[in-house]
């Protein structure tokens, strides 16, 4: 088992047996020690008899005659779970299966306090994920500040915190595109997490023993960006008194070709001078550079990985973007919704984030948030996106000081900035 995840005592209450086994067979292999039942009854003896640090419960299962105030037809069985497991088992978190989409009762086991949901079809791979939090977050309790270093690393694929369905769709293609050395577009609204996305390319990449290198496109004067592309030879220009290897060779392995050839990562590509555009067509092409100052071309081995949170074929039709290149650097593209369009994530994505600050701060605990504080969170626009979503989330740790994050903790202008309406649907949303 991963060191950095504890390891955790889970009940999985499914009337399923297949499918209960098929989860407790992917919680074992990182360590986990699973005990099934298939059933509410046998689910409350576990829960009056046993110690959980999580409780894993389908929302619907046939009932045992209606007994314990179990509707006919099980609609309310996976909330008698939960009503228990917080009544008998305060310590544990409860993670709730369904496969129906219930909005009501989605918001009504967020009141009562259901860790996070997860939808039939598992992604197991999301659904080991999403347990290790929830026991991160038991031992935490436990423990106070001293394993809060060990949450931080250990989140979701490759620390992309996410749970809605476009973005299991979007993690799921990462995994496809990773295998093949495609170059990649990622396209989305500044703040959107695309450089995560680029690390996660080149983590799951046969060329994840390489270097992943990143570079701005944006802000740069064409002289600087050429030279930190390209790098120069010695007396290339004033100032220059040795040679230098740019980003490219560095992200191959260096000139000699030592190591594997890695990947490079131009973000905002979108803002490459046009003259610019052309050089790197030409390397893409060819896969050769030409320092500055030199007539001799180097061979190189890298994956290119871009992105931009500009309309490219806007540019395209405007002079501004050679269309050459735009389909040459998309050979598979990745776009990442705004954060707005994806509001299940954004609980998730403050609960680790708190974490997280917590580490970061020296807190001896992970500070709580209340309902209210996390619903306003979820229905501002956030039009920085994630990126803003943090630095907001690390103001409010700061600010609570260990104490339950509330909403006086929340910048004014969050707090009376405009709202998007809400997506239909979204947990904790009334």
């Amino acid at each position: 088992m991963n060191q950095e995840t504890p390891r955790a005592q889970v009940l999985i209450v499914d009337d399923e047996a297949a499918h209960a086994d098929v989860m407790a067979d992917a919680l074992r292999k990182p360590g986990h020690v699973c005990t099934i039942v298939t059933g509410v009854d046998k689910a409350l003896e576990e829960l009056r008899g046993g110690a959980f640090d999580v409780i894993v419960t389908d929302l619907r299962m046939p009932s045992s005659g209606g007994r314990h105030g179990v509707a006919p037809d099980g609609a309310d069985a996976g909330m008698k779970v939960l009503a228990a497991a917080r009544a008998l088992q305060p310590q544990a978190e409860t993670v709730m299966v369904t496969a129906h989409g219930d909005v009501a009762t989605a918001r009504a086991a967020f009141k009562e306090g259901v860790f996070d949901f997860i939808e039939k079809p598992l992604d197991l791979l999301l659904f080991r994920s999403l347990i290790n939090r929830a026991a991160e977050t038991v031992l935490l309790r436990h423990t106070g500040g001293e394993h809060l270093s060990n949450l931080v690393q250990h989140a979701g694929f490759e620390g992309i915190i996410a749970g809605s369905e476009p973005m299991r769709r979007i993690l799921q293609s990462v995994k496809s595109v990773a295998a093949s050395n495609l170059p990649v577009l990622i396209t989305g609204e500044s703040g959107s997490g695309k450089e995560l996305i680029a690390q996660a390319v080149h983590r799951n990449s046969p060329r994840r023993n390489g270097r992943f290198v990143a570079l701005n496109c944006a802000g740069q004067s064409e002289s600087l960006l050429e030279d930190q592309l390209f790098g120069h030879v010695r007396g290339a220009f004033t100032g220059a008194e040795k040679d230098r290897e740019g980003v490219f060779e560095y992200a191959s392995g260096g000139p000699a070709g030592g190591g594997n050839g890695g990947t490079i990562f131009l973000d905002e590509i979108g803002d490459m001078p046009l003259t610019m555009q052309a050089k790197l067509l030409r390397v893409l092409e060819n896969g050769e550079i030409v320092r500055l100052g030199s007539n001799e071309p180097r061979r190189i081995d890298v994956r290119f990985v871009s992105a931009t949170n500009r309309d490219l074929r806007a540019a395209i039709a405007e002079g501004r973007f050679r269309e050459d290149l735009y389909f040459r650097i998309r050979g598979a593209e990745v776009h990442l919704p705004p954060l707005r369009d994806r509001r299940e994530d954004i609980p998730r994505i403050v609960r680790h984030a708190i974490a997280r600050y917590a580490c970061e701060i020296r807190l001896e605990g992970v500070p709580d948030i209340t309902d209210a504080a996390m619903m306003r969170l979820t229905s501002y626009a956030w039009p920085g996106n994630v990126r803003q979503l943090l630095n907001v989330t690390q103001n409010m740790v700061v600010m609570s000081a260990g104490a339950t994050i509330d909403i006086q903790h929340i910048p004014e202008e969050i707090v009376s900035g405009d709202d998007d309406d809400p997506a239909p649907g979204i947990p904790g949303i009334p």
